[in-house]
């Protein structure tokens, strides 16, 4: 199974995190050093994938401008003999053939993921990542699903267990175990009421699509707020075709969540050398 291509939508407004996101879009909020999107292309990357289709708007082109060259800033660099930090910028310009396509309404993730089907074809898989869930493991999150995809054949999603009061929060998966981490799927609930939910395991911004997705989406009604739920066009697939659900092993951060996202910074600046002492030490003044 051929999955060269993600998708990553990012035409969001990113209300959650508002007001910070007023000018500058929720994808390029910093974690530590870098932009949040930019640890997602590199989940992307580090899992074999070269070609990053962003489904973006108007607003939204200094997400593509970060994966290009400044030649400005370059020279700049080169002329001052900051070597390594010009390298550091010329990696992120080569790390990924970009492509964009705008999503001229905000009609949901599963109206986002469509607007990719021209680029997609009709034959391949491909990837779809949420810009803002940040996953880290000593397997990329996107590649365990990728795996499986390919030995068993079929569309997969990532799953990961939370906590029952928060159910309400996700799209919660129904489904048999058939090896460790890994579900044959039945039913496919979004949102759904805490003693409602069929379980604990929610789909968490990770999947792997066949082109039959597209065909699933256009088939399904407009939900709430007149959107196309990708959640509802996965359940299309889901009893078309069937479909796995792998339990990710790792960490997780949602970027849109303040405390998490504030998480997501500590997390990485104490992975820095230089830092972590003084971090660690200026932590513990606030904890008292």
């Amino acid at each position: 199974m051929k999955i060269d291509k993600v998708i990553i939508p990012v035409a969001g407004w990113g209300t959650r995190s508002l007001p910070a996101t007023k000018n500058i879009p929720k994808e390029m909020l910093p974690v530590y050093n870098k932009p949040v999107v930019q640890y997602v292309v590199e989940e992307a990357i580090q899992s074999g994938i070269r070609s990053v289709v962003f489904i973006t708007n108007r607003d939204k082109n200094v997400i593509e401008d970060h994966f290009d060259y400044n030649l400005q800033l370059e020279a700049t660099l080169e002329r001052n003999g900051k070597n390594e930090m010009l390298g550091k910028v010329r990696e992120v310009a080569e790390m990924a053939h970009i492509i964009s396509i705008r999503q001229k309404r905000a009609l949901g993730l599963g109206h986002a993921v469509a607007c990719a089907k021209d680029v997609c074809g009709n034959d391949d898989a491909f990837a779809v990542m949420v810009g803002d869930d940040l996953m880290f493991g000593m397997t990329p999150g996107i590649q365990q699903l990728m795996d499986v995809a390919r030995s068993e054949r079929k569309p997969v999603i990532g799953v990961m267990e939370v906590p029952q009061d928060e159910v309400s929060r996700y799209g919660i998966i129904s489904g048999e175990e058939t090896s460790p981490g890994i579900y044959k799927i039945n039913r496919l609930v979004e949102k759904p009421r805490i003693h409602e939910a069929p379980s604990r395991l929610a789909i968490v911004g990770r999947y792997v699509l066949t082109p039959d997705i597209f065909d699933c989406l256009e088939k399904i009604q407009p939900g709430h707020g007149g959107e196309i739920q990708l959640t509802d066009g996965l359940q299309v697939l889901a009893e078309k075709s069937g479909m796995l659900a792998v339990k990710i092993r790792g960490t997780r951060f949602d970027a849109g969540n303040w405390a998490e996202y504030l998480t997501a910074n500590i997390y990485f600046a104490l992975q820095d050398e230089e830092l972590h002492t003084d971090l660690v030490q200026r932590l513990k003044a606030y904890l008292h």
